[in-house]
């Protein structure tokens, strides 16, 4: 009679496990998961990339279920192969085929008490492509705010993706998904930003990274974009004060003028003039010999398709007084020199010939016409 109660015992559990085989159905429907002496699968999670193999091994028990005559051990999932050998079950796949997957590693006692452990598997796959975009497209203008988009397609699972942006090698921020599909999804990260005039020229780019867990790939999985060159467009700049100190110029010397400015698009130039004489080339005005008519207000105006600037110089011009002042000082000179030679001629005389007077300067004829005499 016992005889015949476990063979009855192992034909039902055998077409069990025969029906569970063929049909991929769920066979354990009253799993035990809090048994004391429950199964063991190594390892406990399982990371594989879709359509790689995959296996894992379960110790189905200690003590529990011996003897082995009166119990049934097996692994169940919809794909692979167990391999019972004792207490030990091998399961293996050699092409990971589905997304979802939940295996059961279970014994069956005599008294048809399941015990059971499953398996966590998770199937991945790198994203197909990842690209970058910045949302207006370019060019951009200084101060806008725009917004970075990262394409990711076709991955697995979303939602251990985390998206990173990037202004050349500084990360700008992480996105990350919450679309728990464990299926192929294509899905659209994007962050916000505010440009300045510095990014015209830096390459802005995203990153996408699989984070899968210590079972997973180490490193983990990225996938980075191609880098996009901005193009910010930003009124001029002045590398110069925009109300300089006057200028005194004295009449016929050079004048000289720059008002300097960075921009993009390059910013234009163009003068305002008291007169209309100078030269004038972009950011520079040149006049050679500047006149009484030179002086005044002189305004430069830089522009571009953003914005305009300008720079504004008062010129006051005034008279070269020098040579009046040389020519002042010759005459004096002459006129010292011929008085200190008539005072000397005179006094030398007096000093030869008798007492000097001061009228004797007006005597010069006495001599020669002594009736006309002053003195």
């Amino acid at each position: 009679m016992k005889f015949t109660g476990c063979l009855g015992i192992m034909v039902s559990s055998l077409i069990l496990f025969v029906v569970c085989s063929l049909t991929f159905f769920s066979c354990v429907s009253s799993c035990d998961y809090s048994c004391p002496d429950k199964p063991v699968i190594t390892p406990s999670r399982l990371v594989v990339k879709f359509g790689d193999p995959a296996s894992a091994t379960c110790v189905a028990c200690q003590q529990a279920c011996l003897p082995l005559d009166d119990s049934v051990i097996s692994m169940e999932a919809s794909l692979g192969t167990p391999d019972v050998n004792g207490t030990i079950v091998t399961w293996t796949v050699d092409r990971m085929t589905e997304w979802e997957l939940t295996p059961k590693c279970y014994y069956s006692d005599s008294a048809n008490h399941q015990c059971c452990t499953g398996l966590s598997v998770t199937v991945y796959k790198p994203p197909e492509n990842v690209s970058f975009s910045i949302i207006p497209s370019e060019p951009l203008t200084e101060g806008t705010k725009v917004t970075l988009q990262c394409d990711v397609l076709n991955v697995v699972p979303v939602a251990n993706l985390i998206v990173t942006f990037y202004r050349g090698q500084t990360p700008l921020g992480e996105v990350k998904s919450n679309d728990v599909t464990e299926e192929p999804v294509s899905e659209t990260f994007s962050l916000s930003y505010n440009t300045r005039k510095e990014d015209d020229g830096v390459q802005f780019w995203c990153e996408a990274k699989l984070e899968l867990g210590a079972e997973g790939p180490q490193p983990p999985l990225v996938v980075k974009s191609e880098e996009v060159t901005a193009t910010v467009y930003y009124g001029p700049q002045l590398k110069v004060p925009a109300d300089p100190a006057p200028i005194r110029i004295t009449r016929g010397e050079p004048l000289h003028l720059t008002c300097l400015a960075e921009g993009n698009p390059k910013p234009q130039y163009s003068w305002t003039l008291p007169s209309n004489k100078g030269h004038r080339s972009g950011s520079d005005l040149k006049i050679d010999s500047v006149g009484v008519q030179d002086g005044g207000q002189y305004v430069c105006t830089v522009s571009n398709n953003v914005n305009s600037v300008i720079v504004t110089f008062n010129v006051t011009v005034q008279e070269n007084f020098i040579p009046f002042i040389i020519g002042a000082v010759v005459a004096a000179a002459v006129v010292v020199l011929i008085g200190s030679g008539i005072f000397y001629s005179f006094y030398y005389k007096q000093n030869k010939m008798g007492e000097y007077r001061p009228t004797d300067a007006f005597c010069l004829d006495t001599m020669h016409h002594p009736r006309v005499s002053l003195c």
